[in-house]
C-alpha cells in the first residue's frame, strides 16, 4: 500500500508511546473498537518493536506504522516487526535516501518550505508537518499551498481534539497525527474505555476539503 492510500484511510492517526508490551494488545483493541484504521507507534521505548508485533498479531487488518525514525539503524530495527509505514520527525538527505532504499511507505518530517522541497526532490510528495503548532500551524500550511500545491501533509505535534478539524479542513492536509487519543499516561493507567471513546471521536473527523 502506498503512503497516499494509507493517509486516505486515516482521519487522526494516534501517535503512541508504549512503555510496557503487555499494554499493546488491549490498547490496539480499544483503538480498533473506536473505528481507527491507521495508528503509529513511536520508536522511543525499548519495547516498541515487540509492541508493534503484538498489535499486528492482534489486529492484522489495521495499518500500523513505526514513528520517530532517526537513522538507517532505526529503519533496520523496525523491519523486524514489519511496519506498514515509517514516520520521521525530520529528514536529512541521508535519511531520505535510506527511506527510499528500504521500500516501506514513508512519511518524512518537515518544518519549512525548504525542507518540504528537499523531500519532494527525493520523491516524497506526502510529508509529516512537525511540530505543527510550533512551526506555524494552519496559517503556515495555508501559505505553503500556493507555491507547493502538489505536496500533501500530515500535521503532527501539539494538535488537540479541538484543533484537529481546523487542520483537516485544509486542502493540502490528508490527515493529522494526535497523541491526545491515547497519551502515555492513559496507556500506563490502562484507560481503555477512554481511549476507545477518543478513537471514536477521531474516526468521526472526516475531511471537509
Amino acid at each position: 500500500m502506498k503512503i497516499d492510500k494509507i493517509l486516505q484511510a486515516a482521519s487522526v492517526i494516534p501517535v503512541l508511546e508504549i512503555g510496557a508490551v503487555e499494554t499493546a494488545v488491549p490498547l490496539v483493541r480499544a483503538l480498533a473498537a473506536g473505528g481507527l484504521q491507521v495508528i503509529e507507534a513511536t520508536l522511543r521505548t525499548a519495547v516498541a518493536v515487540d509492541a508493534v508485533k503484538a498489535m499486528k498479531d492482534e489486529q492484522p487488518d489495521l495499518i500500523i506504522g513505526m514513528g520517530t525514525i532517526l537513522s538507517e539503524e532505526d529503519i533496520e530495527k523496525s523491519l523486524s516487526c514489519q511496519p506498514d509505514f515509517l514516520v520521521t520527525p525530520g529528514a536529512t538527505k541521508s535519511l531520505l535516501q535510506s527511506l527510499k532504499k528500504c521500500g516501506i511507505p514513508s512519511l518524512p518530517g518537515v518544518a519549512s518550505a525548504s525542507e518540504a522541497m528537499t523531500a519532494a526532490e527525493e520523491g516524497f510528495m506526502a510529508q509529516k508537518f512537525f511540530p505543527a503548532e510550533s512551526a506555524g500551524g494552519t496559517t503556515y500550511l495555508k501559505a505553503l499551498k500556493g507555491p507547493l500545491p502538489k505536496i500533501t501533509f500530515c500535521p503532527t505535534g501539539g494538535i488537540s481534539a479541538e484543533k484537529a478539524p481546523e487542520y483537516l479542513a485544509l486542502s493540502n492536509v490528508a490527515c493529522v497525527g494526535g497523541s491526545w487519543i491515547a497519551t502515555k499516561d492513559m496507556i500506563e493507567e490502562q484507560k481503555w474505555a477512554l481511549i476507545e471513546a477518543n478513537a471514536h471521536r477521531a474516526a468521526g473527523m472526516l475531511l471537509t476539503n
